[in-house]
């Protein structure tokens, strides 16, 4: 099944989204780049993503789809975070998503997802997809994290094997990317809610420059968050549940 993409393993990088957009010219469509360890991961919002060292996976996966922009890659973060979860049910946990595409095991987030979007001038140059997931960690290198983490290891005492998990998340992912670059959010829809955890609570949004607090009332066909507020509903297509 590796066939379905070309496999870059490198050592050390400041970031695999950042190597993969240095290279992008070079790299071909499907490529996915890995490193053993990483010494600037970075998530959404700017915030820095935590090495834990070798056994954990840090991957980007370079899309150049016909070198067009389709309005589907704004999505392709909560596709992941869907193609994530399947992967971690088959190591029984119950994985939850928290608005747009954090990963949360027992509450305690295990993965981040990072897409950014190369342009030069008005040419789409193509998506690089990035990820970090928590394999294998002790519980005390989390003493230093502002916010509950947790890694797979710990969740079903166990090491976990960085390459097998590695295989199965790619092949889920190209598995069924031509489908859902065809029907966008949709696709996934179902299964995305089916793994919410913030629907129905009371919620504050941070954004760039404010924050927004309301309900969170659902998920529209768009994949955006719809908050409501006392006399109106708020459509929000970006942020970060506080």
């Amino acid at each position: 099944m590796k066939d379905m993409f070309n496999d870059i393993n490198l050592n050390n990088v400041n970031s695999t989204n950042q190597w993969a957009k240095e290279h992008l010219t070079e790299l071909h469509d499907r490529s996915v780049v890995t490193a053993q360890t990483q010494t600037n991961g970075r998530g959404r919002l700017n915030r820095s993503w935590m090495d834990l060292g070798e056994g954990n996976l840090f991957l980007t996966f370079v899309l150049k789809p016909d070198l067009k922009y389709s309005s589907h890659f704004s999505n392709i973060t909560q596709y992941l975070s869907v193609i994530l979860c399947r992967i971690l049910e088959k190591y029984e946990v119950a994985p939850q998503i928290k608005w747009p595409n954090d990963v949360l095991v027992n509450g305690k987030k295990i993965a981040g997802i990072l897409a950014e979007t190369s342009m030069s001038q008005n040419n789409f140059n193509g998506i690089v997809l990035g990820i970090g997931v928590n394999l294998n960690a002790k519980a005390e290198s989390f003493k230093s994290i502002d916010k509950p983490a947790t890694a797979l290891n710990l969740e079903i005492n166990r090491e976990i094997n960085l390459e097998n998990f590695k295989t199965e998340l790619c092949e889920e992912f190209f598995g069924q990317y031509d489908e859902f670059m065809g029907n966008g959010f949709l696709f996934i829809m179902d299964e995305y809610i089916k793994h919410a955890c913030f629907l129905n609570k009371e919620l504050t949004v941070a954004q760039i420059n404010k924050n927004i607090s309301g309900t969170a009332k659902g998920i529209n066909e768009h994949g955006e968050l719809v908050l409501a507020q006392q006399d109106k509903d708020i459509i929000l297509d970006i942020g970060d549940i506080l």
